[in-house]
C-alpha cells in the first residue's frame, strides 16, 4: 500500500541527534521505538541490536532494551518485534523502475521455464487481450532457442493478424511476428544499423528472422507506439509499490531508455502526489555512438535540473556490450560454434577514457554496463588510466552485471577501488548459456566470494524488468537465496551454477543490498546501516536470515518497510 509521506533533508549530510547507548538523554522522546532480539544493524561495530529509536525521520538511538526507556513517552508508539527481524531498508542498486513502469502491466513470460511454456503464455495472453491492437510483452532467454534465437514461425501460428512484440529478459532483444515486421518496414534490403551488435538475425535467403538484436529492439518499441506518458506514471507507480512490498526503500535507476524524455515528468507526478516512497537515484545512460559527444553534457544538465522531493538524477550510466544469450558480450575468446565473433563494445578503450575523464573533471559518479570479461578489462584500463590521470578525484566508479571475470581483474576491482554491481538471481545455473561459452568461462560466472574476499565493495540489485523473473525479480530476499545456493530457489537437489565456491555468505548479501549499495550511490552516512544519525529506513521479515534453511530463504516475507520513521508497506 502507499503511504503519503515527505522525504525532507534527502540530500543533505545528517547532523544532531547522536544519542548513544551509554549516553541516553531522557529529554529526547521518539516518535517510534522497536524492541527484539533480532535486530541486525550492518553497522561493523555493533552487528546486532535490541532496540531501536525513530524521531522525525531519523535514527536516536540503537541499543538494549533498558536504555531505550530513555527514549519512550506517553506519545511514542512501542513495536515489539517478538521472533521477526529487522533490518535496514533494502536498497535496490540497479534497476529500472520508470522504464518497468511502461512494462509492469504487460505479458510477464516465466523466465525459469522454456520455449512450449512461453508459446502457452502468449496463446494466452492473445485470447485474453483480442481488442488490443498490439501483443507486447517480456521475459524470453534467448539461449533457450539456441544459437539462431527465437523465430517468428511459432508466434505466426499464435496471432497472425496483428503484432507481436516480446522482449527477452534482458532487454537487449526482441522477438517478432511477421506482422510485426511489416508494420515495421522489416525485410531482406533492410540494413543493420551495426552489424554484428546492433541487427536483425535473418536465414540464408537474407530474410529476417523475427529476432531483434539491441537497438532494433527498443527501435521496434519506439516504432510500434506502445508507451504513452501516462501508462508509463501509472505503471512506475505499481513498480515503487512492488518494491515497498520487497523491503526495498531506495532505488538506483540505470537508465530510463526508452522513456526518457518523460522520466522527470513522471518523477515529478508521483513526488507531487506523495507516492515516491523510496529515495530515488537516476542516471542518464548513453548506449551508443550516436550519444558519446554529448552524453556526460546531457548527464550534467540532468543533474543540476532534476533534484526534486525524494528523487536526483546524479550519475552517469554507460552501456559497454550486450549479453551472453544474444552474444554480444564483449568476450576474451570466440563464442561456442562462431569463429571470429567475440562480441562487441560500443565504446572503444580510447572513448571510454575521455567519458570517464569528462565525468570526472564533473565529480560526477559513473556506473558503467560490462558482462563480458573484455568489456570489463576494457573498463578497468579505463579506470585505472583516469585515476592516473585524476589523483586526486572523488568519483566512485561502478561496472555492473560482471557475468564473466577473469582472475586478474577480480583483484584489479579490489587495487582501482572499484565497486561490483550485479543480480544475484542471475547466478542459478544457466542450462542454454552454457552452451555459448568455453568450460573456463563458465565457471567464471559471478564471482561474488572470489570479489568479496579480495575486498571489493559488492552492491546488488534487480535490474527490473530485465531481472528474468518479471515482479518477483525485485525481491531483494528471493535474490538472496539464489546468491547464497547459485540454484534455481526452493530446489535441493538442482544444479549448482559453477564455481560452487562462489557462493556468498547470508550477511555479504544482506550488506550488498544494504550498506554497500548505500556506498555506490554515495549515500553510506546516510543510509545502508542502522546507526544513529542515519535516516529510519527499516524493514521488519517474519524470520531472522541467519537462521532459515538455505533452500527456503525465498519464503521469508516482508512485514513492514519503512521510509523516514513511515510505514510506506504493511503485510495484510
Amino acid at each position: 500500500m502507499r503511504t503519503s509521506i515527505v522525504i525532507a533533508g534527502l540530500w543533505t549530510l545528517l547532523a544532531g541527534c547522536s544519542q548513544s547507548d551509554s549516553e541516553p538523554q531522557s529529554t529526547m522522546i521518539a516518535d517510534r521505538v522497536f524492541i527484539g532480539e533480532h535486530i541486525y544493524t550492518v553497522d561493523e561495530q555493533n552487528a546486532w541490536a535490541q532496540s531501536i529509536a525513530v524521531k522525525d525521520g531519523k535514527i536516536i538511538f540503537v541499543g538494549d532494551k533498558q536504555n531505550v526507556e530513555n527514549y519512550i513517552g506517553e506519545t511514542t508508539a512501542v513495536q515489539q518485534l517478538g521472533d521477526n527481524m529487522l533490518l535496514p531498508g533494502f536498497i535496490d542498486s540497479h534497476a529500472h523502475p520508470v522504464m518497468g513502469g511502461a512494462y509492469i502491466r504487460s505479458l510477464s513470460l516465466d523466465t525459469f521455464a522454456g520455449p512450449e511454456r512461453w508459446y502457452q503464455q502468449i496463446e494466452e495472453y492473445s485470447q485474453q487481450h483480442k481488442d488490443d491492437e498490439i501483443l507486447f510483452g517480456y521475459g524470453f532467454l534467448a539461449s533457450a532457442f539456441g544459437s539462431d534465437g527465437p523465430s517468428k514461425r511459432r508466434l505466426d501460428e499464435i496471432v497472425a493478424d496483428k503484432p507481436i512484440l516480446i522482449l527477452d529478459e534482458g532487454f537487449h532483444g526482441g522477438w517478432v511476428n511477421s506482422k510485426a515486421l511489416e508494420v515495421l518496414g522489416i525485410d531482406a534490403n533492410t540494413p543493420d544499423p551495426v552489424p554484428g551488435f546492433s541487427y536483425y538475425k535473418r536465414d540464408v535467403n537474407n530474410q529476417p528472422t523475427g529476432y531483434l538484436l539491441e537497438d532494433t529492439a527498443m527501435d521496434a518499441v519506439a516504432k510500434l507506439g506502445i508507451i504513452t506518458a501516462d501508462s508509463v506514471a501509472l505503471g512506475t507507480g505499481d513498480v515503487i509499490d512492488i518494491m515497498n512490498s520487497y523491503g526495498i526503500t531506495s532505488v538506483f535507476d540505470a537508465g530510463a531508455m526508452d522513456v526518457d524524455n518523460v522520466q522527470l515528468s513522471v518523477l515529478e507526478n508521483l513526488a507531487q502526489n506523495q507516492q515516491l516512497t523510496v529515495r530515488y537515484i537516476g542516471s542518464h545512460m548513453i548506449n551508443s555512438q550516436e550519444h558519446f559527444a554529448t552524453g556526460v553534457d546531457r548527464a550534467i544538465a540532468k543533474r543540476s535540473q532534476s533534484q526534486g522531493d525524494g528523487y536526483h538524477i546524479n550519475m552517469l550510466k554507460i552501456m559497454n556490450d550486450g549479453t551472453i544469450e544474444g552474444k554480444t558480450a564483449a568476450m576474451h575468446e570466440d563464442y561456442q560454434g562462431e569463429p571470429g565473433n567475440r562480441g562487441e563494445t560500443v565504446f572503444s578503450e580510447p572513448q571510454m577514457v575521455q567519458l570517464l575523464s569528462q565525468a570526472t573533471e564533473a565529480e560526477m559518479d559513473v556506473h558503467i554496463h560490462a558482462l563480458g570479461e573484455r568489456a570489463i578489462t576494457q573498463a578497468l584500463n579505463a579506470i585505472e588510466t583516469v585515476k592516473h590521470a585524476f589523483p586526486r578525484h572523488r568519483n566512485r566508479f561502478t561496472i555492473c552485471h560482471v557475468q564473466v571475470m577473469t582472475d586478474a581483474d577480480v583483484e584489479r576491482f579490489a587495487s582501482l577501488g572499484v565497486i561490483a554491481q550485479s543480480t544475484p538471481l542471475w547466478a542459478s545455473y544457466d542450462e542454454y548459456g552454457k552452451e555459448f561459452v568455453s568450460n573456463d568461462q563458465f565457471n567464471r560466472y559471478f564471482r561474488y566470494n572470489s570479489l568479496s574476499k579480495a575486498g571489493v565493495t559488492l552492491s546488488f540489485g534487480s535490474d527490473f524488468p530485465a531481472s528474468g523473473a518479471g515482479s518477483l525479480g525485485m525481491s531483494p530476499i528471493f535474490n538472496m537465496e539464489i546468491g547464497h545456493t547459485r540454484k534455481n530457489p526452493g530446489e535441493p537437489d538442482a544444479k549448482i551454477q559453477p564455481n560452487k565456491n562462489e557462493s556468498l555468505d547470508i550477511a555479504s548479501l544482506i550488506k550488498g543490498y544494504t550498506l554497500g549499495s548505500a556506498f555506490q550511490l554515495n549515500m553510506e552516512t546516510q543510509i545502508g546501516s542502522l546507526e544513529v544519525g542515519k535516516m529510519a529506513d527499516l524493514v521488519i521479515v517474519d524470520n531472522n536470515l541467519f537462521d532459515v534453511q538455505a533452500d527456503k530463504i525465498h519464503q521469508v516475507k516482508v512485514l513492514e518497510t519503512i521510509l523516514a520513521g513511515e510505514s510506506v508497506f504493511v503485510a495484510k
